[in-house]
């Protein structure tokens, strides 16, 4: 079986990762700006001030996404250029550039995809609370609000959040990432449920402003165990006896139990977030969720749930867990990306297969790729077979996943171009195309073609 004909092959982008011109055209500063310019945050004490300059470049990567082949583009907007304090006054020049991008993708036929909030939360919100405050959820829905308004009848496509456990988690507990704040436990979870609100608010907003349907949902990432490679044999497909049937369902269970089981790690966690998204009810095993759940109001849960059209899955890595559920220690010199993160294409099979058989909803790959050390070669192109290799391997899995019947959507790969990889500064790439910064020259990586390809034939990989 192949992917279904209607399949989204694209690529992202972040805003803030990409864009530069931070303040240009009247756009307020956002909490990045404001972390990137501290020194002693981002490595090298690089910011995204310019990026990859893709404010002035469009035309440029458009170029890039027509040469590759994409079905659609997934790029966020920056809060900030639209309300530069957040709220109040709305900067109508900060439309101006995603009315570019969004009809400039439509006159070449390809499917805008539109984030609401990769993580460029505005200073002025920030520094009146942030995500601690209830109020930061009612101006994002009407953020969210104007924004289904503005682009009713040519967006059709929507994330509201990308990955709460990274904004919150690294940004509220850890202090890793902006605003660089270190909260409890019980002050993370507060943040946890105003960032719900502004979903389920975002999403009952758009439809209400929207004179058409819309596709809505958010993007999410945490842990995917799977079985550990010892029961490969019990678990392939051509192997039905009830013994290997047996231990099938034993190895799957335990790794779906570990998969949304909360441990320490509990903010990188898909369980509290689409849970709450999709029940309205948090996970009860951690004493401040059960408090949550204890003191919210029926209209709250009512509208932290508020019904959604799809997933976004956010997967680059998995961790291997044994029968009973326990991580398996990686082995000596276990394959890695440049970020030293692991290459575990099962994770591609098990995520979309245990997210949907918990939650019951159409999935789509909104993120999934790797950093790798590239280069330009002496014959001015970037070959990156580890990318290739990369891909191929989880896309077979995905296509698993297809042929088993899980409603996927679509796949996004990350990114299109190299880009501003947060606390990592210029350090990671992880594009289809590749940047010179000192320049700005885009040169299609090798995978890049490899991608045209796989859109071509559909990703009918063997």
């Amino acid at each position: 079986m192949t992917f279904p004909t209607d399949f989204l092959w694209g690529a992202g982008s972040a805003a803030y990762q990409i864009e530069g011109a931070w303040n240009k055209d009247k756009k307020g500063p956002s909490i990045w700006d404001d972390f990137c310019h501290t020194p002693g945050h981002i490595r090298g004490d690089e910011t995204g001030d310019i990026a990859a300059d893709a404010y002035h470049r469009f035309e440029t990567d458009l170029a890039v996404m027509k040469e590759i082949g994409l079905k659609s583009y997934r790029f966020s907007i920056s809060w900030p250029r639209i309300f530069p304090d957040g709220k109040g006054r709305l900067n109508k020049k900060g439309f101006v550039y995603y009315d570019r991008i969004v009809d400039d993708l439509l006159n070449a036929e390809i499917t805008p995809f539109i984030t609401l909030y990769h993580w460029d939360l505005p200073l002025a919100l920030e520094r009146s609370g942030g995500w601690r405050c209830r109020d930061t959820a009612d101006a994002f829905i009407r953020y969210a609000e104007e924004i289904a308004r503005h682009f009713d009848g040519r967006v059709k496509h929507y994330i509201t959040l990308n990955e709460p456990q990274c904004f919150i988690g690294l940004g509220y507990v850890s202090a890793l990432h902006a605003p660089g704040r270190m909260l409890s436990q019980q002050a993370a979870v507060q943040c946890i449920h105003h960032a719900l609100l502004a979903h389920g608010g975002a999403i009952s907003a758009m439809r209400s402003a929207s004179s058409s349907s819309l596709q809505i949902g958010l993007a999410s990432t945490g842990k995917i165990c799977f079985p550990e490679a010892q029961n490969a044999k019990a678990l392939s497909p051509q192997c039905h006896n009830a013994a290997a049937n047996e231990l099938l369902n034993t190895a799957e269970k335990a790794a779906y139990d570990a998969t949304f089981r909360l441990d320490k790690d509990w903010t990188f966690s898909h369980t509290w977030l689409l849970d709450a998204a999709v029940t309205g009810i948090y996970p009860e095993e951690m004493a401040a969720f059960r408090i949550l759940n204890e003191t919210i109001s029926d209209a709250d849960r009512r509208a932290i749930s508020e019904p959604m059209d799809l997933i976004g899955l956010n997967i680059y890595n998995g961790v291997p867990v044994d029968k009973k559920g326990n991580r398996i220690k990686k082995a000596p010199g276990f394959p890695r990306t440049a970020l030293k993160w692991p290459i575990t294409p099962a994770c591609m099979y098990y995520g979309p297969k245990f997210l949907y058989k918990r939650y019951g909803l159409p999935i789509i790959i909104t993120e999934n790729g790797q950093s790798c050390n590239d280069r330009i070669f002496l014959d001015g192109s970037v070959h990156d077979v580890d990318r290739i290799d990369f891909l191929t391997q989880y896309l077979l899995k995905l296509k698993e996943a297809v042929a088993e019947g899980i409603p996927l959507r679509g796949y996004f790969h990350w990114s299109l171009t190299d880009n501003f990889e947060w606390h990592s500064g210029y350090d990671e790439r992880f594009g289809l195309t590749y940047i010179d910064y000192e320049t700005q020259r885009r040169i299609i990586k090798d995978s890049g073609y490899w991608y045209r390809e796989l859109i071509r034939i559909n990703g009918d990989l063997e």
